[in-house]
């Protein structure tokens, strides 16, 4: 079945990651960017409507290592995937889902949300041209159109 069930199914696996982050995602003037490693792992639940994946991730540059769990789902009425995602940064907090499908190879997510006291566009972008990498991006919106990206994680398959 192509309803995009299975579009994220190239995540299923081990992978390494390299980390770069914007050291201050909320500040406008903010232009330094931080590297890190992690390394990955992600299954099929629930039939294959659902996946989980969990990132160790390495301290970045005047951080802290972290955990992180990501939980997607493929709601097959809507056509839509819809992903959460919970870290040890944040306990007890689990951020709403971006929401959104993938297209010519490109899966693009968005959601509102509150950071930093302000309301806030979150965008995800997957990308995965070759069967052990993928690439994914987060940006931010905090005017109602420019986007800023502020994290990217490249990742490759651990054999």
């Amino acid at each position: 079945m192509n309803d995009g069930r299975h579009d994220f199914d190239f995540i299923f696996g081990r992978w390494q990651v390299l980390n770069r982050k914007l050291v201050d995602p909320l500040d406008p003037a903010c232009d330094e960017w931080v590297e890190f490693g992690a390394h990955a792992v992600a299954e099929p639940i629930l039939g294959g409507l659902s996946h989980v994946d969990r990132i160790w991730a390495d301290a970045p540059p005047g951080g802290t290592a972290f955990e992180g769990y990501t939980l997607r789902q493929f709601d097959p009425e809507a056509k839509v995937w819809r992903i959460w995602w919970a870290s040890t940064r944040q306990p007890g907090h689990l951020d709403p889902p971006v929401e959104g499908a993938w297209s010519d190879g490109r899966g693009v997510f968005e959601c509102d949300d509150v950071l930093g006291g302000r309301p806030t566009r979150v965008r995800f972008v997957w990308t995965h041209d070759r069967p052990d990498e993928a690439r994914w991006e987060q940006s931010f919106s905090v005017d109602g159109g420019a986007w800023r990206r502020n994290w990217v994680m490249e990742l490759t398959r651990v054999a």
